[in-house]
């Protein structure tokens, strides 16, 4: 058998996407391959000089308990 190629199939991709695509988040299903996340993350950028400093989401952690630690309770 020949290998033919469509033409249909050579379009270029970027003729194909719009600007915008709504997407209906009531249809949308869990993931079912991420892992289960048992406590609820959050995620925070650092910026680059504080990033320099704490390499790990565990020493960012520490520091922040230390100072929780240091401000008075009401």
């Amino acid at each position: 058998m020949k290998n033919t190629q469509n033409s249909d199939i050579n379009q270029n991709l970027e003729d194909d996407l719009l600007p915008e695509y709504d997407f209906d988040y009531t249809k949308a299903h869990p993931n079912r391959f991420a892992p289960k996340i048992k406590e609820k993350t959050i995620t925070v950028t650092l910026e680059s000089d504080v990033a320099k400093v704490f390499t790990t989401s565990e020493e960012v952690n520490q520091a922040l308990r230390a100072i929780l630690s240091a401000i008075p309770q009401k």
